[in-house]
């Protein structure tokens, strides 16, 4: 990519780590906690374990394959790299896709909770125009540099932590702790289920390395940040867990909507519902700017590697030195899914996506190993090839929780990607050949 050269190094470990964090801790684990435990029961520490324990895996893979590969793109990137343009290609538009989907599902949630304070934003006018506000302010904001779409990312996971950081600690003067007891062991095809829908409040920290050409000594840079956030973001979780578990016991899995303000209400009352409420607001639209900061990078790759024909993705703003018109275009994509609304099968299909691109960077790591691309200073995951092999075995086993319907969605997209890709190259051979 030459065009990386072009960007600014201005990201360090605690403004990674804190892209990081933001991207995972989204609006999933407001709502997650409820959905889990009517599936789990008081045994839902055990998914969170099991889903902490395969993103820990997966990230020490993006670790190792970023330590290597300091080019934008993050986990497209890694499989470009290691397999070339095709499977790239494929990484790339998984990501986005998956990213987009969720974008439009995010902002429309954010929308509805405004809604609750300001009624009028419920009309199709009003809502329309807010969601244009929020996509077309974030895209301003990461046109203008680097360094401030990551000072932004960096008030927003403060932002949103502190809430849960409260509650956390103030909730166990209200827990009841035979609530924690386990009353039943789960079957193994419940453990599958909660697993897959669990794995989506965790997944997402891979985004965060797609800014790759602008941290500072990526080799170091990655692997810290990468450690601090995961630790961070498992403790956090397993604690928040307890706390709705320990605190609703039973009754948690009836506050589906809003379980979390549920047990703020009941630790703080009526103000700490309120002030929960506007934490979720405020983790949704962290994760937005997280989303709209780091994606444009991957059109940004694959414009620059010429693996799509849109050349004028991979300009750079000659003031601000960013990838200014993938910016643009990936917060339009965004903007207009979610003026069309929800998409909630598509969004399952579109996450499921995402660990086929996790399965891509885990044997990645393997390929890069093969070829002798690393050099000295570079991480290296310990226990030879364990991990990057336990991870794909991992990743696999969830995908297999998948109905039939989403897996054939996935068989069915697959196939529309491979054909349009292999389309655009015999577009590209014909102009050569001119």
């Amino acid at each position: 990519m030459g065009n990386d050269s072009q960007l600014k190094r201005e990201i360090g470990v605690w403004g990674l780590s804190a892209n990081i964090v933001n991207i995972i801790v989204g609006a999933g684990i407001f709502v997650l906690p409820a959905i889990v435990a009517e599936i789990m029961g008081a045994s839902s520490i055990l998914v969170y374990l099991f889903c902490g324990f395969l993103i820990a895996l997966v990230m020490l893979c993006f670790a190792e394959a970023g330590s290597q590969i300091s080019k934008s793109g993050g986990g497209y990137a890694y499989v470009e790299t290691a397999f070339g343009p095709f499977p790239g290609f494929l990484a790339a538009v998984f990501m986005i896709t998956g990213s987009a989907f969720s974008d439009a599902a995010v902002s429309n949630a954010l929308v509805e909770l405004i809604g609750i304070a300001f009624p009028e934003f419920y009309s199709p006018a009003t809502r329309l125009f807010l969601l244009f506000l929020i996509f077309g302010g974030l895209a301003f904001l990461n046109v203008i540099g680097v360094k401030q779409g990551i000072g932004l990312v960096k008030v927003n996971t403060v932002a949103k932590l502190t809430p849960l950081v409260f509650l956390i600690i103030f909730s166990w003067k209200d827990v009841t702790f035979s609530n924690l007891f386990w009353k039943e062991m789960p079957s193994f095809s419940q453990f599958g289920q909660a697993c897959l829908i669990l794995f989506f409040a965790f997944q997402g920290g891979d985004a965060g390395l797609t800014v790759g050409a602008e941290i500072k000594n990526p080799q170091k840079t990655v692997p810290k940040a990468i450690f601090t956030g995961i630790l961070f973001v498992l403790l956090l979780y397993v604690m928040i867990q307890t706390a709705a578990q320990g605190v609703l016991g039973d009754q948690l899995p009836e506050n589906k909507e809003a379980p979390l303000a549920a047990v703020a209400n009941i630790v703080f009352g009526p103000v700490g519902y309120t002030v929960l409420l506007i934490g979720a607001g405020i983790s949704m639209f962290g994760m937005l700017s997280g989303e709209i900061l780091n994606l444009p990078r991957v059109l940004f790759g694959l414009a620059s590697d010429r693996v799509i024909p849109i050349d004028i993705l991979a300009s750079v703003h000659k003031k601000f030195k960013t990838p200014y018109l993938a910016i643009l275009l990936y917060a339009g994509i965004g903007f207009t899914l979610a003026a069309l609304g929800g998409f909630r099968q598509l969004a399952v299909i579109a996450s499921a996506s995402m660990l086929l691109v996790y399965f891509g960077v885990a044997l990645s790591v393997i390929k890069l190993r093969q070829k002798g691309n690393s050099e000295p200073g570079n991480f290296k995951i310990p226990f030879g090839y364990t991990v990057p092999i336990l991870s794909a075995g991992i990743i696999l086993f969830f995908l297999s929780n998948l109905t039939v319907y989403e897996k054939s969605g996935i068989a069915i997209f697959f196939v529309t990607l491979t054909t349009i890709y292999f389309i655009i190259k015999t577009i590209q051979r014909k102009r050569l050949s001119k």
